[in-house]
């Protein structure tokens, strides 16, 4: 899979229709995070999308490789040295 830019991603949506809310309510995302990230600066993006809800919309949207990783599908674990 090769990686869109943004300007990519927002042509993809006004082709569609879409809005950034639509689609991040459809996906359980904050949409004012989705239109940050989309209307971002691809040389220099404030937002990283290093971890977090940034990283999974990022990864959905076909800006940046990886998983997307929600809280209830996260494994569970233990500090080093905590007990149960």
């Amino acid at each position: 899979m090769s990686l869109k830019t943004r300007e990519q991603v927002r042509e993809e949506f006004a082709s569609y229709g879409w809005s950034y809310s639509a689609w991040a309510k459809q996906r359980g995302y904050s949409g004012k995070l989705v239109a940050e990230i989309v209307n971002d600066n691809d040389k220099n993006p404030r937002r990283k999308c290093l971890r977090g809800e940034s990283h999974n919309i990022a990864v959905e949207l076909g800006l940046k490789t990886g998983h997307v990783s929600r809280p209830s599908n996260m494994p569970s674990f233990q500090l080093m040295g905590a007990r149960a």
